[in-house]
């Protein structure tokens, strides 16, 4: 596992959210791997990951991804992003800043993925709240 190539997998997680395709974030996972989001209820398994990342188009759908930066200590990568777009209810500008934690397996795929944003910036901005 190089440090190298687990940046190049962070860019290419960032540029599957921003081609649109669930299925694509979806494919970073292990079929076993879950994302938990603020503490919330564990998306388990491939075809749930892309459930919560169709979930996040159909809110956000024109959302832009980028990585803000990686910090990696063996097989534990931290994943810094920022995201913009618009709400698909209000079509309020969104900013939102964010991280996920993740575990890899031993092929570079995300086993658990624990994400991290300010619900209340994102309820704020989005005019919901």
């Amino acid at each position: 596992m190089t440090t190298m190539k687990i940046a190049q997998i962070a860019q290419n997680y960032a540029k599957a959210w921003n081609s649109k395709s669930a299925e694509a974030v979806a494919s970073f996972l292990a079929e076993d791997g879950e994302i938990v989001i603020n503490r919330g209820e564990p998306w388990s398994g491939r075809a749930r990951v892309r459930d919560m990342a169709a979930g996040f188009f159909s809110d956000v759908p024109d959302l832009s991804l980028t990585c803000d930066d990686v910090r990696i200590s063996d097989k534990h990568v931290l994943f810094l992003w920022t995201f913009t777009g618009h709400d698909a209810t209000t079509h309020r500008p969104l900013k939102i800043h964010g991280w996920e934690e993740w575990d890899l397996t031993s092929d570079l795929q995300v086993l658990s993925s624990r994400g991290w944003f300010d619900a209340q910036a994102y309820a704020l901005q989005a005019g919901s709240d």
